[in-house]
């Protein structure tokens, strides 16, 4: 089968010839359907630049991004807001709900986006928020819920579209030790259960001990990965503290 996400040979450059800053320099991967994967390293390893670029918030110098079979590289911007509508979920640390709407409603306008038939919203709001247990808060707001509880709505907000690959960027990130083991609960549900293809970007290493396989990035290169197997979590953990001791990065909290 082929991968659902394939980058082959993505470089990523800024600035002008007197001053470039190679943030990517060469790195080629792919991810297979239904994969967790995270991807780990100090600041300034290129990580965040990397999800840029998979999402197409950022573009790339060199190389190609291949989602489903599609170039991602190669969209004109007219299109890029409807591929990303159409394929991309997003996590995100600060939440980015809209506080005057209802936590239905923030879910909701994902499908309006998306131009979802009225009858189909209600269900498909009460399926996705059955599934991450949110649906004794549907109709409070943001500012009456905990943390935790705003985290999982947006997860029910990027999976609600069924994308091809939902992008995590630092998603514990705003949340205390609690909120951040029941959320990444949730998402390693929606990737045993719902069959979602995830990709992580973390620096905590009790957050990566829940994905399935992980890369590490050093100075814009992929350094080495690893893959959870059938390690126990904390087993992997282990692995996961002894090669960001080789490349310095990371925060070890354990909850």
């Amino acid at each position: 089968m082929e991968p659902i996400l394939k980058l082959e040979h993505i470089q990523k450059y800024y600035g002008n010839e007197g001053n470039i800053t190679k943030a990517i320099k060469d790195i080629s991967f792919s991810v297979e359907t239904g994969e967790f994967l995270a991807i780990m390293g100090a600041s300034g390893s290129g990580k965040t630049t990397m999800l840029n670029c998979i999402s197409t918030i950022d573009t790339v110098s060199a190389g190609h991004i291949y989602l489903d079979g599609t170039d991602v590289t190669e969209i004109n911007e007219k299109q890029i807001a409807q591929f990303r509508r159409e394929n991309l979920g997003f996590v995100f640390q600060d939440f980015n709900l809209l506080d005057t709407l209802t936590i239905s409603e923030n879910i909701a306008l994902a499908l309006a986006i998306n131009k979802t038939p009225v009858k189909e919203v209600e269900p498909r709001i009460l399926d996705i928020a059955g599934k991450l247990n949110i649906c004794d808060i549907l109709d409070k707001y943001p500012y009456q819920v905990s943390g935790g509880q705003k985290q999982r709505c947006a997860c029910a907000r990027a999976m609600i579209n069924h994308p091809k690959l939902l992008l995590a960027d630092e998603p514990t990130g705003a949340l205390d030790s609690h909120s951040s083991q029941m959320l990444l609960s949730t998402i390693q549900s929606i990737n045993e259960q719902m069959g979602a293809t995830i990709l992580m970007v973390t620096h905590d290493t009790f957050t990566a001990s829940y994905a399935n396989r992980i890369l590490f990035l050093q100075d814009g290169e992929l350094f080495t990965e690893l893959r959870k197997g059938s390690d126990s979590r904390s087993a992997f953990f282990d692995k996961i503290l002894s090669v960001l001791t080789m490349i310095g990065g990371g925060q070890n909290h354990v909850y």
